[in-house]
């Protein structure tokens, strides 16, 4: 591995790349994703969207503020993005959302300009500042102020993009769906039919249902993304 750059060999499994084309990758910038949870922007727009061949077409696309990330210009070609991002494209009118697939592969959703606008966070903390004000930390790095102490942690909240501001509120809880991202069951979306918080030596577990099926897995791989059905569009199942 190199400062910059890692082996496509011995890049991350969710990075859906041909791993014997090139030697070697771009590895992301420190940022909002941790190396196996995002890819780069050139990663993007070289091997999934092939909307550029060379890392000099990828500068010149982005210098020129053509990609948005969350609705915000990305410049950066190694920008770091993943799970539930939106990736948009102005001048051809396209917008996408990351998910990951059943093989634990990223891929890009296509999805409408009205859809672009929002996004799920998950909540991983919360952190108490000076006032006693309240600041939500969530899934993919960023954070939020709040008034009213009213969440939980791996409670999801929408984000409304444009404002910057909470749309809605989802706890986790019994009847909700979930999105799964890692483990044996990554990829699937259930309705959340019970969950065992265990003590300190066991990992609190979450039963899920899937059509009719029952699927069990670790309570920390459920991503909340509805109360009684997803507020996000999503795939048939890859």
């Amino acid at each position: 591995m190199t400062k910059n750059h890692i082996k496509r060999l011995a890049a991350p499994k969710t990075w859906p790349i041909e791993r014997k084309k090139t030697k070697w990758i771009a590895k992301p910038l420190p940022g909002p994703h941790p190396l196996d949870n995002g890819m780069t922007i050139k990663l993007i727009l070289i091997d999934i969207l092939k909307y550029a061949k060379s890392a000099k077409e990828v500068k010149k696309i982005l210098n020129e503020g053509k990609i948005l990330v969350d609705n915000k210009i990305r410049k950066e070609e190694k920008f770091p993005v993943g799970l539930f991002d939106v990736i948009s494209i102005p001048d051809t009118n396209e917008h996408f959302r990351i998910l990951l697939n059943k093989k634990g592969k990223f891929f890009l959703h296509p999805i409408k300009k009205e859809e672009s606008t929002i996004k799920p966070r998950k909540i991983i903390g919360k952190t108490i500042l000076k006032n006693k004000r309240i600041q939500l930390n969530f899934y993919d790095g960023t954070n939020k102020l709040i008034d009213k102490d009213e969440y939980k942690v791996f409670d999801t909240v929408i984000f409304n993009l444009v404002k910057n501001e909470i749309k809605e509120h989802i706890n986790f809880e019994k009847g909700s769906i979930v999105f799964i991202y890692s483990g044996k069951q990554v990829g699937l979306t259930g309705e959340i039919e019970e969950i065992k918080n265990f003590n300190n030596t066991q990992k609190p577990l979450i039963t899920i249902s899937k059509d009719k099926d029952k699927l069990q897995t670790l309570k920390k791989y459920a991503f909340v993304i509805g109360k009684t059905k997803p507020v996000i569009s999503l795939p048939n199942e890859r």
